[in-house]
């Protein structure tokens, strides 16, 4: 018995057979390290840090050379654009169309998903992902992290929740899936206020979900909050009790697209247990069994 509604699923009803995603770069930076808002970053961020760093290829070369490493390992033959790495809408409109149009053009790709930051969404963007919609799926991926607006000031988020509620409802509008970003375990932070994110996540309209523990880097300003002994991280049991409760409470039609995460290991200070994803994964789906753990089960404060 599936324990709750994850992205496999949801690719295979939607597209008839698995799916997989092609990260890709390009090379796009942030309000918040340009100085527009900011210059550092969030807190928790790593200028660099992407598994997929921009490699100077085209775009098209991009995914062969993605596609070359999915096909290693399987049979594949559709696959999700997912525009990973810090802002993919910050940058002039026609830019954003060449790219996107070039990407969706595409026969081997059945969808795109755009991670990038609810207030860098313009009404002519929105207008533009709107537009790609009507042809494929456009997803938008957005980095919430947390609805406690002092956590969001600590980390440097550098928006408020109202511009997170607008771009959601906006996209949705148009028919766009929004996808939100939220990190387990931000310094300070109660489980009452993680299980409050959630919440106020699906509120807005969110139709997806992505659960991330918090991982402390080197080169970061967490990283050195934490060497000061500022805040502790969360243990692997404190981390399931949380996760599970966020599931519950999550309507059953929620898609949940990651229920932890993995960081670079050179660049890992804690938690050190989160290290070794396989063998998290696994002993979080035997509790989720022992637990009979269900999405939807729990109740919406």
């Amino acid at each position: 018995m599936a324990r709750y509604y994850s992205l496999n699923d949801y690719l295979k009803e939607k597209f008839g057979e698995k799916v997989y995603k092609l990260s890709l770069d390009l090379g796009f930076t942030c309000p918040n390290r340009d100085g527009t808002l900011d210059t550092r970053g969030c807190s928790f961020c790593l200028a660099g840090s992407s598994h997929f760093a921009s490699t100077g290829r085209n775009i098209n070369e991009q995914i062969e050379r993605a596609k070359e490493l999915v096909l290693k390992k399987t049979k594949a033959k559709k696959f999700i654009a997912y525009f990973q790495s810090y802002t993919n809408t910050y940058a002039p409109t026609e830019l954003l169309k060449s790219v996107f149009s070039q990407v969706i053009a595409r026969e081997d790709i059945v969808a795109l998903s755009i991670a990038t930051r609810p207030d860098c969404l313009p009404d002519e963007v929105i207008s533009l992902l709107a537009e790609l919609n009507k042809q494929k799926p456009v997803w938008v991926e957005l980095g919430l992290q947390t609805a406690n607006e002092k956590t969001a000031v600590n980390i440097r988020r550098c928006y408020k929740n109202e511009i997170y509620e607008k771009a959601v409802r906006s996209l949705n509008s148009v028919g766009i899936e929004v996808i939100t970003h939220v990190i387990l375990g931000l310094p300070d932070e109660t489980k009452a206020d993680m299980l409050n994110t959630v919440d106020f996540a699906i509120s807005c309209g969110t139709k997806g979900i992505k659960l991330q523990l918090l991982h402390v880097l080197k080169g970061t300003d967490l990283c050195d909050d934490y060497e000061k002994g500022l805040f502790k991280v969360l243990s692997f049991d404190e981390y399931v009790d949380i996760l599970f409760d966020c599931i519950r409470r999550l309507p059953k039609d929620v898609v949940v697209h990651r229920i932890t995460g993995d960081a670079p290991k050179k660049f890992l200070v804690a938690p050190l247990w989160s290290a070794d994803k396989k063998t998290v994964m696994n002993e979080i789906a035997r509790r989720m069994e022992r637990e009979d753990l269900q999405q939807g089960e729990g109740i919406l404060i």
